[in-house]
């Protein structure tokens, strides 16, 4: 294979080809105009690299294996969706960002990982030591720059051209949550002005903190993840025709109390006036 690993039961080619034509035929589903095509140039130009990465460089963090990555991107892409809705079900708020934006984040939040223009990410860890005591079958490529992954992946939107929305820009930059410290102000805050205006940075960290969960438990309990199919793939291919990702039927609202909480109390009219006199 392109990596340098053998191939082995972890490796089956025909799905590496499957997932790869799934991943561009959302693109050329879920996007369209310039962007669209500024999204195929990159992926393509890519494509040998990309869709024989692995999706991080240890056994036991997460799709450590050739193809890993492509199966992971989807993976999220499929969660961020069920998200979605459930988020929208619990009365979030959604006027603020697009599902497209949603989906456009969740598709490049790691693209950093295949590496900078000329070189790849992680190569084959020649140490036989480390891969057999600390299963670390890859490690980082000394030829690549220092950066962080997410500040790769919009370095090499922006390089091919493609332009993307400060919600996409904001979900990709801080998706990995409080695990980087560089997020920490966009995240923690005391002053109501300065909070995130939306929740899709949100529901993208936790459809990734679940992907990679999912993926750790499957190579944990020996389970091969060509054999075994994608947690929610097949729930979300079921709102979905020809790869697009239909708008959900629920209208996001502001949630509004279905009762005078005052009226909950058991205490007594006394408990009922100090609520009111508290809260109006």
């Amino acid at each position: 294979t392109p990596n340098g690993l053998k191939q082995s039961e972890f490796t089956d080619p025909n799905k590496i080809k499957e997932n790869w034509d799934d991943l561009l035929g959302r693109i050329k589903n879920q996007f369209n105009g310039e962007r669209q095509d500024k999204l195929l140039e990159l992926y393509n130009y890519f494509g040998d690299r990309m869709m024989f990465a692995p999706a991080s460089s240890r056994e036991h963090y997460h799709n450590c294996f050739v193809g890993g990555y492509v199966d992971h991107v989807l993976r999220v892409m499929d969660i961020s969706f069920e998200l979605y809705n459930s988020w929208a079900s619990a009365g979030a708020y959604q006027e603020n960002y697009t599902l497209e934006e949603l989906m456009f984040a969740a598709l490049n939040h790691d693209l950093g990982k295949v590496g900078d223009l000329e070189n790849d990410t992680y190569i084959p860890n020649p140490s036989e030591w480390h891969r057999k005591n600390q299963g670390a079958l890859y490690t980082v490529n000394p030829k690549t720059e220092f950066s962080l992954i997410p500040d790769r992946s919009l370095f090499l939107l922006q390089h091919f051209g493609v332009k993307y929305t400060w919600n996409e820009f904001l979900g990709i930059r801080i998706h990995d949550g409080m695990y980087e410290e560089a997020n920490k102000p966009y995240l923690v805050s005391f002053n109501p002005d300065s909070r995130l205006k939306s929740n899709l940075p949100l529901i993208l960290h936790q459809a990734d903190m679940i992907a990679s969960r999912v993926e750790y438990e499957r190579w944990k309990h020996g389970e091969n993840s060509w054999h075994e199919a994608r947690t929610l793939t097949n729930v979300s291919k079921e709102k979905m025709q020809d790869n697009v990702y239909k708008k959900p039927p629920i209208k996001a609202s502001k949630p509004k109390l279905k009762t005078n909480p005052a009226s909950q109390l058991n205490t007594g009219s006394d408990a009922s006036k100090l609520f009111d006199e508290l809260f109006g």
